[in-house]
């Protein structure tokens, strides 16, 4: 099944780590607002989730321009998702300031950073987010970057969305597999030398085949060394699938706990059109949980907006270019969700 290829946008231009390197970051103290009108954001409760919510990212940018021009009901319409932490999808050009300023806000705020690492070799198989680093040394370097960048500051790391699942389901061809465990190894080894990082390895979704057959690839990847896995990135599977899939991979790693993204699977996967394509940019989609560490679930660390809720997917159904935000799509989403 192919509902997990490309799996939405895994390259999101993270615009706001400049700003908050040139500008400083606008949140004030641990309730991290933003000063223009109509776009205040707070933190959440941090006893609920502790991770940072950019006050300066697309969203609230969003509500800020619609309550500029007077539309007050589509401004609160995504402040739903504006007032959420997301993952910050860090750039490759600029994977070491963003780290650092994003990492930085967060701690100014007294929350946790959210970061997506995505950069690995023949990323997405050539599709709607393919790229990613030149060779395994260009990747490396990459790494080191981020290390350098998080320091000592809290951070939680979603490393290489589809990365392990594209070696599994056939996408990634044969030559490439041995670099890329060894690449994943290392990164997870690098990340977790920091003192505190947590690091979640991706883990495909609950669409696309068996836990069985991820599980050693898991394990060769190194997932016995990282803090758990991450399932339904940029992905709509229930959370109740999510977990239940989660579970039986859990069971044959080692136990690990792992997150879960529910930015987007308020009404599960779209099942029309071309199977192929139903992960891209889907018609009536929804938010799903909002992002916690309280899951009631030992084995689930967190419900996280890993996928940017309104960044497109890709070129598909009218979309934007892959991490391109779209007010459209994101308004969709929270009318759903009401």
């Amino acid at each position: 099944m192919y509902g997990s290829r490309g799996a939405g946008a895994r390259a999101s231009v993270a615009v706001a780590g400049a700003v908050l390197l040139l500008a400083g970051c606008s949140s004030s103290g641990g309730d991290g607002e933003k000063d223009e009108p109509g776009a205040r954001m707070s933190q959440q409760p941090k006893d609920k989730d502790p991770f940072w919510v950019n006050p300066d990212g697309n969203a609230a940018e969003q509500v800020a321009t619609y309550a500029k021009d007077g539309k007050d009901k589509d401004a609160e319409l995504i402040r739903t998702i504006a007032e959420q932490p997301t993952g910050e999808w860090l750039t490759p050009e600029n994977a070491e300031q963003e780290a650092r300023g994003f990492t930085e806000a967060a701690t100014k705020a007294d929350r946790d950073a959210l970061l997506v690492v995505y950069n690995i070799p023949h990323r997405d198989c050539g599709q709607f987010s393919g790229g990613g680093a030149a060779d395994g040394n260009a990747y490396r370097a990459f790494i080191d970057q981020v290390a350098k960048g998080i320091g000592d500051r809290a951070a939680s790391v979603i490393l290489e969305p589809d990365a392990v699942l594209h070696l599994v389901d056939g996408c990634t061809p044969d030559e490439f597999h041995e670099e890329r465990y060894d690449l994943l190894r290392g990164a997870v080894e690098k990340l977790k030398s920091l003192k505190n990082t947590k690091v979640y390895l991706d883990a495909g979704n609950a669409g696309w085949g068996k836990s069985d057959d991820i599980a050693e690839p898991l394990k060769l990847a190194g997932v016995e060394a990282a803090d758990g896995f991450s399932v339904n990135v940029s992905n709509f599977y229930t959370t109740a699938d999510s977990t239940k899939y989660g579970k039986e991979l859990s069971s044959k790693v080692g136990n690990k706990p792992f997150v879960i993204d529910t930015s987007r699977n308020g009404n599960g996967p779209y099942t029309e059109g071309d199977p192929k394509e139903n992960w891209c940019n889907p018609p009536g989609r929804a938010l799903g949980e909002s992002p916690t560490t309280k899951t009631g679930d030992e084995l689930v660390d967190a419900y996280l907006w890993v996928k940017r809720p309104g960044e497109s997917d890709g070129t598909c159904k009218d979309g934007p270019k892959a991490g391109q935000w779209w007010p459209e799509y994101a308004l969709k989403l929270a009318k759903a969700s009401k």
